[in-house]
């Protein structure tokens, strides 16, 4: 007989934030949520303390129902997150626009926000009700991209701005347990830092090169009918990134596409884990995206094996040890996931049993 799902939120908001505390059931036989309210004084330096105060959404909130200058989309290939689902969309401001690059994330006026929203189905949830865990911005402001990751109490009516970061446990209703982990504001930079930078990493041309899942057009296509996205070549110049479960496409772009969003915000040449010399975007040589590689340091996350890849060998592979692994010493990606991608690592297995 399946348990009923445990959300359980642990840790404070912060040691001087507010008192009022609100204990609800996520249903009878569930153990109770304890839900403290943050401080709006303590976080009115950081940011608009509800999701509610930017208007994005209109009606009741949980639903997503866009706003007028917000535009829904989804990525061929997205980030694992402990099986977390993802809404996604791009606030525009009137009279701007976003500019195509070929290459790198699209270019955002200042004032866009990127809206994404962290969510378990119902199907997934053990309880059979689907829940909104957190919803991360990024705001590009005249000084920069800011991110702001906001919490979402159990009655799903608001989500409220958390920068010290939250564990939450979840299971999930095949039986997997997940810690699933909100990030603080230092840990959304140190994934979105390219050239001492914080950028984003999902919305570039080969990643919305697609249409949306509940859609019938493709979405760059919108984007230009909209006038929102200047300077698009010609549609059948648009780059193109697979989706790595699309068992039409080879293994090799399948692999290389998971490793380009799992991984290559970091590991790529501007990136913060440059000086590991493992380049894992999708047109990294063979050499510098780890094939016969020795790692820079040996240590711990070797597992005492001599190279990032063996081909033919995944059981020799470096990559597929610290992807295998949950230490937090070995484990990579470091952050976003508590458990084990089963179906990508068999992928990057597969590629990397097939390689000559």
């Amino acid at each position: 007989m399946k348990q009923v799902l445990v959300l359980l939120i642990v840790g404070s908001l912060l040691s001087c934030g507010a008192k009022h505390e609100q204990e609800k059931s996520l249903s009878p036989d569930a153990k109770s949520v304890v839900w403290q309210m943050p401080d709006t004084a303590t976080y009115a330096r950081v940011g608009k303390t509800k999701l509610s105060d930017y208007g994005f959404f209109k009606g009741k909130l949980a639903n997503l129902e866009p706003t007028d200058r917000v535009f829904p989309y989804d990525i061929n290939t997205p980030l694992f997150t402990d099986y977390a689902l993802k809404k996604r969309f791009i606030y525009l401001p009137e009279g701007t626009e976003i500019t195509y690059n070929e290459e790198d994330v699209l270019e955002f006026p200042v004032g866009a926000v990127l809206i994404k929203n962290f969510y378990y189905s119902h199907e997934q949830l053990e309880a059979g009700t689907g829940k909104i865990l957190e919803t991360r911005l990024l705001i590009h402001e005249e000084s920069g991209w800011k991110a702001l990751p906001y919490l979402w109490d159990p009655e799903q009516t608001e989500a409220y701005l958390e920068i010290t970061g939250r564990q939450m446990s979840v299971k999930l209703a095949s039986g997997i347990g997940v810690a699933y982990a909100v990030p603080n504001m230092q840990q959304c930079k140190s994934c979105h830092d390219i050239g001492g930078k914080i950028v984003p990493i999902g919305p570039s041309a080969r990643q919305l090169n697609k249409v949306h899942e509940e859609g019938i057009e493709n979405q760059l296509a919108q984007l230009v009918a909209m006038g929102w996205l200047k300077e698009a070549p010609a549609q059948d110049q648009w780059p193109l990134l697979v989706n790595w479960e699309d068992g039409s496409a080879s293994l090799k772009d399948r692999a290389r596409a998971y490793l380009e969003i799992n991984c290559a915000h970091c590991h790529r040449k501007d990136g913060p884990a440059k000086n590991s010399g493992l380049d894992l975007t999708r047109n990294a040589a063979a050499s510098t995206m780890g094939v016969f590689k020795a790692p820079v340091a040996a240590g711990k996350g070797s597992g005492g094996l001599k190279y990032d890849i063996v081909p033919g060998k995944p059981d020799k592979s470096i990559l597929i040890y610290r992807m295998e692994s949950n230490d937090p010493a070995i484990m990579m990606p470091e952050l976003g996931r508590s458990i084990v991608h089963k179906e990508g690592v068999e992928l990057i297995k597969e590629w990397v049993r097939g390689m000559e």
